[in-house]
C-alpha cells in the first residue's frame, strides 16, 4: 500500500490558505477515485482506495502542520508500513508560485512540516511533492502561508491541485524517478532553473 499524505492545518480558517494546498491536492485525489476521507486513525484522517491499480491511503493529519510527523508515524506503524511507502505533499516557499518539484530524500529546506516528519520516522528518505507557493514578491513567511490566497493566485489554484494531483498519481503507478522527469517543472514564466 502506498500512503499519500498531504500536509495542512485543521479547520475551515485555513482551508484556503497556501499552507493548505497538501490537504487540497489530496482532497482532488479523493474526489477523482471516489475515496471517503473521514475515518480516524490516532491524529489523522484517512481514506482508502485504488489509483491506478495500486492500493492507496489517503491521509490528512489534524495535528498542525509543524507536529505533522505524530499523525504519519502513527498511521505508517498502525498498518506496517515504512517511510518508503510514503508520498508527501506540502507547500513551498522556497519555489516560485506554480513550480512542482518531487524528490526521494533530502533536508526539510525550512519546512517545520517536513522538520517534524523527518524527525518521528527518523529518516529523511520519503518522497516529497513540493508545491511552489512563493508569489514574486517579498513577504512575511509566517503570515502569507497563513492567509487565504491572494487575488492574483487564486484563479491558478485548481490549475496547480489538478496538475500535482496528475503528478501523485504518477508516482504511484510509475515511481518517484518516471514522476520526476514527466513532472517537475519551472514556474511559468522562467526559463532558467530553480
Amino acid at each position: 500500500m502506498c500512503v499519500v499524505a498531504g500536509l495542512g492545518n485543521p479547520g475551515i480558517r485555513y482551508e484556503a490558505t497556501p499552507h493548505n494546498i497538501g490537504f487540497r491536492i489530496v482532497d482532488e485525489l479523493a474526489r477523482r477515485h471516489a475515496v471517503r476521507i473521514a475515518k480516524h486513525e490516532g491524529a489523522a484522517l484517512t481514506g482508502a482506495g485504488r489509483i491506478r491499480e495500486k492500493n492507496v491511503l489517503l491521509v490528512k493529519p489534524q495535528t498542525f502542520m509543524n507536529n505533522s510527523g505524530a499523525g504519519i508515524k502513527a498511521v505508517l506503524e498502525y498498518r506496517n508500513l515504512t517511510n518508503r511507502d510514503l508520498i508527501v505533499v506540502h507547500d513551498e516557499l522556497d519555489l516560485p508560485w506554480t513550480a512542482l518539484r518531487i524528490k526521494t530524500t533530502g533536508s526539510a529546506a525550512g519546512h517545520n512540516g517536513v522538520k517534524s516528519i523527518i524527525a518521528a520516522l527518523k529518516t529523511e528518505v520519503f518522497t516529497r511533492v513540493r508545491v511552489g507557493i512563493h508569489p514574486g514578491r517579498p513577504v512575511d513567511a509566517i503570515e502569507y502561508v497563513l492567509a487565504p490566497f491572494e487575488r492574483g493566485l487564486r484563479e491558478d489554484v485548481e490549475e496547480v491541485v489538478s496538475h500535482t494531483a496528475d503528478a501523485v498519481e504518477s508516482i504511484i503507478a510509475e515511481g518517484a524517478a518516471q514522476a520526476m522527469a514527466k513532472f517537475n517543472r519551472r514556474a511559468r514564466g522562467t526559463q532558467e532553473e530553480e
